[in-house]
């Protein structure tokens, strides 16, 4: 990488972080470059520390770098808590309204009120300063800013765009005329490419559904799945979607049921405590063989634990929640790209398997923003396997919507189609779905249901190699992890070692013996997880007997980073 910067905005919830970090991210990738930003927020309205990190490369980056270059500190614990990560950059303050300790040679004063107030008569144009200083420390071009604040203001006329774009021009010319090089990092700007989009995984997943013919979302906010719904909401009229804000979580699994039941195509959202509401429909999902897509986005628990924040906790919870036996399939996607694509993917194996498909997500992947290609709709195909008026007028037998197949998947018709009754029941039941409490028929319905696995498995994909086959030392990965490892074993192998990714995206059913195979021969096992107990290995022991060597685990409330996951390869002395 010739460019390899992180920027990083400090203060308290309510000082608009939010607003600097989207702003500052679209310039940087209107200049060509690859962004990745990732924020920390408490569950506050006001105070408490918040961080909206940026890295920026001109190489595809999907994580964070733990060295920052530039720090906006509009407080002082933003000072206290950061300036230890510095490398050798600039702290961006205004000593005029942040009270400082100890001076150091790295805080630059940069007046944000007085040339807010000045630009446009506003403390609320502080915000825009600080983003032209940062581009002036950067030395890049102020038109791009210019043109990125005229698009997300211009709805609020032409008299806040030309004060934004004023106050942000200030902040630049002050840098530029006040630092004593000019401008603290000539970074050269790649190039626009207008084929890049800078997307969170919550928006990539609400594409995904959307190109995948989703008729109706039903959810009850809660962080961080809501994002999904938002998106989902705010293009529902050009896709003819209904999307109803249920009074709580088992309603709106519910709902979803019913109108799947009737031929849509439904979703849920929600993250472990709604999903925990869910379980009983989750349950009648299973029974009555009804498809339903759940997005299952993680934060800490149990109960509201770290509402804000990342983990992946709730792995083995998704597996086994609501009682008895029935088959589901669980989706991991590692980036914005896999949210899009598996999530399409996810619709068309919940109807031909006539199942429910957990998409597990985290706060790190679905509030993080990434540079990405634009996405491939010609991939997504929408195959809702169900039987046309053609295919009921020729059948040669009465029809039964739990009709016994090698496969076990029944014929679905639709409630109300010409020449079929369709019977469903909650408590077990005959092909015909009529209640049959005997022995010989719960044997037979359990079998039919779960021989899906068996098929659904042998068409779940492999996991993502990367790194030499024969390497020493096997790390192994889920879901948002993807990114940190990638790199990680990225650098180690550049500094000589012997070390390759094995990252899981289809998490279950799991290809056993391909995966036995493919592991077998591997070196050291080392698997990579943000929870406590190392979910996934527990998973990858029960179902194929492969056991790792170790586990790299973080629970904090924070996602990996490569450096984290290098240090405590270290520690434990397998690097």
């Amino acid at each position: 990488m010739k460019v390899d910067l992180t920027i990083k905005i400090g203060g308290a919830a309510g000082q608009g972080l939010d607003t600097i970090g989207s702003v500052l991210s679209k310039a940087l990738m209107r200049c060509g470059f690859f962004v990745f930003g990732a924020q920390y927020y408490l569950s506050r309205i006001r105070g408490g520390h918040n961080t909206f990190q940026i890295r920026i490369s001109d190489e595809a980056i999907y994580s964070m770098d733990d060295e920052v270059d530039i720090l906006i500190a509009l407080d002082s614990a933003s000072i206290e808590q950061h300036l230890a990560e510095m490398s050798d950059g600039v702290v961006i303050v205004d000593r005029d309204t942040v009270e400082l300790g100890e001076d150091r040679d790295s805080l630059f004063h940069v007046p944000l009120l007085k040339l807010a107030m000045d630009a446009g008569g506003n403390k609320l144009y502080a915000n825009t300063v600080a983003v032209g200083a940062a581009m002036g420390l950067l030395c890049l071009d102020l038109s791009v800013l210019a043109e990125v604040l005229s698009s997300i203001f211009k709805k609020k006329g032409q008299e806040i765009t030309d004060n934004n774009i004023k106050a942000a021009r200030a902040g630049y010319d002050y840098v530029r005329g006040n630092y004593p090089q000019g401008c603290r990092f000539r970074v050269e700007e790649p190039g626009k490419n207008e084929d890049r989009m800078l997307i969170a995984g919550n928006d990539a997943v609400g594409m995904g559904a959307l190109a995948a013919g989703l008729h109706l979302l039903s959810a009850y906010p809660m962080t961080p799945s809501t994002g999904v719904m938002n998106y989902v909401a705010a293009n529902s009229g050009k896709f003819g979607v209904f999307v109803e804000q249920a009074e709580d979580e088992i309603s709106a699994l519910n709902m979803a049921l019913g109108a799947s039941f009737a031929g849509a195509r439904s979703m849920v959202t929600t993250s472990g405590g709604g999903f925990s509401l869910m379980v009983e429909a989750l349950g009648l999902a299973g029974i009555t063989e009804t498809p339903v897509v759940i997005f299952l986005a993680q934060r800490p628990g149990p109960a509201t634990g770290l509402p804000t924040m990342t983990e992946q906790g709730d792995l083995l919870f998704a597996l086994h929640a609501a009682q008895g036996e029935f088959p589901r399939c669980i989706l991991a996607p590692g980036t914005p790209e896999e949210c899009f694509y598996l999530t399409a993917e996810a619709f068309n194996i919940a109807d031909k398997y006539q199942i429910p498909v957990i998409i597990m997500s985290d706060q790190y992947l679905a509030d993080s923003l990434f540079t990405c290609e634009s996405f491939d709709i010609s991939r997504i195909s929408i195959d809702r396997h169900l039987l046309s008026d053609e295919d009921i007028k020729n059948m040669q037998e009465e029809y039964r919507r739990y009709r016994i197949s090698s496969s076990g998947i029944s014929p679905r018709a639709i409630p109300g189609q010409d020449g079929v009754l369709v019977g469903a029941d909650s408590d077990e039941h005959d092909e015909f779905g009529h209640i049959d409490e005997s022995r010989e028929n719960r044997i037979k319905m359990t079998n039919k249901r779960m021989s899906k696995l068996k098929l659904l498995a042998d068409e779940i994909h492999l996991p993502l190699v990367q790194g030499p086959d024969d390497a020493d030392l096997t790390l192994i990965g889920w879901g948002s992890t993807y990114g940190p490892l990638s790199e990680a074993v990225h650098v180690l192998n550049k500094m000589g070692r012997s070390v390759n990714q094995v990252h899981f995206s289809y998490i279950y059913p799991l290809p056993v013996e391909d995966i036995r195979n493919m592991l077998s021969g591997s070196g050291k096992k080392i698997c990579v997880e943000n929870n406590c107990t190392g979910q996934f290995a527990r998973l990858l022991l029960a179902e194929t007997g492969i056991r790792m060597s170790g586990n790299i685990l973080r629970y904090d409330g924070l996602p990996f980073s490569p450096q984290s996951i290098i240090a405590s390869l270290e520690e434990k002395g397998v690097v």
